[in-house]
């Protein structure tokens, strides 16, 4: 059995998932110590492993993203023998996660309803694109669709009047992934209390939904749907990035002390006593204003220049960094948010770390992710089949075995 070392050690899951939001859950289950098992279609395996480029000597640097620290079988799910393999998996799994289709589960006999029969203790994890109620329930779901009509893409851009523009990262899907893990754990300290499992139902639309606190703040109390600001924010100023005269920074000036501290970094007294500028609702009333004001002055010298003086001030900023650039910042390293590990078929591979420490129990990336059939000889045998029983599930093409 797999495990880390973290504190979910012995917590047993089965990931039926595929490209992201549902492997992001595992992911997470997977670095807190989870004994993480994916499974995989037959034929050719999740979707993920044919998003290329880029690759790895012929792996898909996507699929090795999302899958470490997790062991992969392969299964056929419409071969009786690919059925009775998943079933006895689930008859002692701690957690079940899916993100199929509302009734695909069902049609195969392996939704809740049919697996609680024979495990009551087990949390089964559904990952959608609307979640499992209401008139959306049957529509597939995507990270664009939902960004788009979670009201996302309503608050991201330069500004009004502009097109729709999603963010960078696919925010729907991977906080999806960690809401369903963080909903996982809460179910798993409820089952180690009462023995009671349950079914968890959660969805790239409501994870779209809960990054527009502040601006569902705004709407419910104002009736007026706030938009675009760039990079400010909608509450409070200054609070954004600034172009300097060699790339960016992005400046945290918005509460009061560090209004004033910026000012005095600044030596700009024509904007310390325009009167449209002394609290933050005057400066969040004249936002354009103080943009274009701050913009002439941060553009004069460079973003090393401008970050040394803030910093001594003790005024948040920071630069744009690119991807890459990141993966190099020293803080990066010093968290260990690139990590090296060993792939059984490319060798040492990078991927990005564990974002969360724990002091008693730390888990580690241990593990790349699967070649695709890696260790369905492994868990089988694990769970009970000898041998000949896997050989003859090969033969049958229920399952698929590296």
């Amino acid at each position: 059995m797999a495990g880390n070392g973290g504190p979910l050690t012995g917590l047993k899951v089965i990931e039926l998932a595929h490209i992201m939001a549902g492997p992001a859950c595992g992911l997470m289950l997977a670095d807190m110590g989870a004994d993480v098992i994916k499974v995989e279609k037959v034929p050719g395996g999740d979707d993920s492993r044919r998003f290329l480029p880029p690759d790895i000597d012929g792996e898909s640097a996507a699929f090795m993203m999302m899958n470490r620290n997790k062991r992969g079988i392969a299964v056929n799910l419409k071969e009786p023998g690919g059925k009775k393999v998943i079933k006895r998996l689930f008859k002692t799994a701690d957690v079940v996660i899916e993100n199929y289709r509302i009734d695909t589960m069902d049609k195969l006999g392996l939704g809740y309803d049919d697996l609680i029969k024979e495990n009551p203790g087990l949390i089964y994890c559904a990952i959608s694109g609307f979640g499992r109620t209401g008139p959306y329930a049957e529509r597939g779901g995507f990270d664009l669709i939902a960004q788009g009509m979670s009201g996302l893409m309503s608050i991201t851009g330069e500004g009004p009047g502009r097109p729709p523009v999603k963010m960078g990262a696919p925010i729907t899907d991977i906080t999806a992934g960690i809401l369903g893990a963080m909903a996982v754990s809460a179910a798993y300290a409820h089952k180690l209390k009462t023995g009671e499992g349950q079914k968890i139902d959660t969805s790239l639309f409501e994870a779209g939904i809960v990054h527009t606190y502040w601006q569902s703040a705004i709407g419910l109390a104002t009736g007026v749907a706030p938009g675009p600001m760039g990079s400010a924010h909608p509450l409070n100023g200054p609070y954004q990035a600034f172009q300097t005269t060699d790339g960016w920074i992005t400046l945290g000036a918005a509460n009061q002390k560090n209004w004033l501290r910026m000012l005095d970094v600044l030596d700009a007294p024509e904007i310390a006593d325009d009167p449209r500028f002394a609290e933050n609702s005057d400066r969040m009333t004249f936002l354009k204003e103080l943009e274009d004001l701050l913009g002439a002055i941060f553009a004069k010298h460079s973003t090393e220049d401008w970050l040394a003086r803030l910093d001594a001030a003790g005024v948040p900023a920071g630069p744009v960094l690119n991807v890459n650039e990141m993966h190099k910042d020293p803080q990066t390293v010093a968290r260990d948010m690139v990590v090296e590990v060993d792939h059984a078929q490319v060798g040492p591979v990078k991927t990005l770390g564990i974002p969360v420490k724990f002091s008693e129990t730390p888990g580690q990336v241990t593990s790349s992710a699967p070649v695709y059939g890696q260790h369905t000889r492994e868990v089988l045998s694990e769970y009970g089949f000898d041998e000949g029983e896997i050989d003859t599930l090969v033969s049958a093409g229920a399952v698929v075995a590296d």
